[in-house]
């Protein structure tokens, strides 16, 4: 019993010390997490969460032997930096022209679509749950190296605990799902933060810094 506990524990500050990391993925769930209505959050919180349990569990099976074909990381590379590129592209564009964001109702439609409530500088939170749900998955799955550390690294060190890799697989999935909701609606908290346009102004541009620069870095060095 005590054995599994350390092996979960490593499992789970292995994974933490993997995830929290300034980068595209949580850089998207940040400001998801600050504007987005619950829904939203939810979402792409659940996609991210699941779409890291599913890549550990690919690599503690294994399967993280094609993520070493070279072609398939030449693809995912190209299609991964041109999508960074584009999003940082965004952000630097919103960051020169910085809103502020007020919050007083907040509504949902068929869509998925919800809106704030209005004023002078207000941010209009019109977010759609396909759009979220295409964008989550893209910067889950189109990142090259997702397959090298999460199912690479993860799933060798899980091959190495024996008999208790699931366990200590286990507690590498849990680092990712209590990191992505703790992400996602704890940065609703920072809202009141953000009703100054010079917040918004900093936080898009360090988006816009690691987006373009993760971007280039996949083009150039891969």
């Amino acid at each position: 019993m005590e054995s599994s506990l350390l092996v979960v524990i490593s499992g789970l500050a292995t994974g933490f010390g993997l995830i929290i990391a300034i980068g595209a993925q949580n850089a998207f769930v940040l400001r998801l997490g600050i504007t987005g209505p619950g829904r939203a959050i939810a979402l792409a919180v659940a996609i991210c969460a699941l779409s890291d349990v599913i890549l550990i569990a690919a690599g503690v099976l294994g399967i993280g032997v094609l993520a070493q074909l070279p072609v398939v990381l030449v693809v995912l590379r190209v299609i991964g930096a041109g999508f960074l590129i584009v999003y940082g592209l965004m952000a630097a564009r919103r960051a020169w022209r910085p809103q502020a964001l007020t919050i007083d109702t907040e509504t949902i439609g068929a869509d998925g679509a919800a809106a704030s409530g209005v004023g002078s500088v207000a941010i209009k939170t019109t977010t759609s749950l396909r759009t979220v749900a295409i964008t989550a998955l893209a910067f889950t799955w189109l990142n090259p190296h997702v397959y090298l550390d999460t199912v690479l690294l993860l799933g060798s060190i899980a091959n190495q605990q024996g008999d208790l890799r699931w366990v200590w697989a286990a507690g590498a999935m849990a680092a990712s799902i209590i990191w992505f909701f703790a992400l996602g609606f704890g940065a609703r908290m920072l809202r009141p933060i953000f009703a100054r346009p010079s917040a918004w102004q900093v936080l898009d541009s360090v988006i816009a810094v690691v987006m373009i620069g993760l971007g280039l870095k996949l083009a150039i060095w891969g």
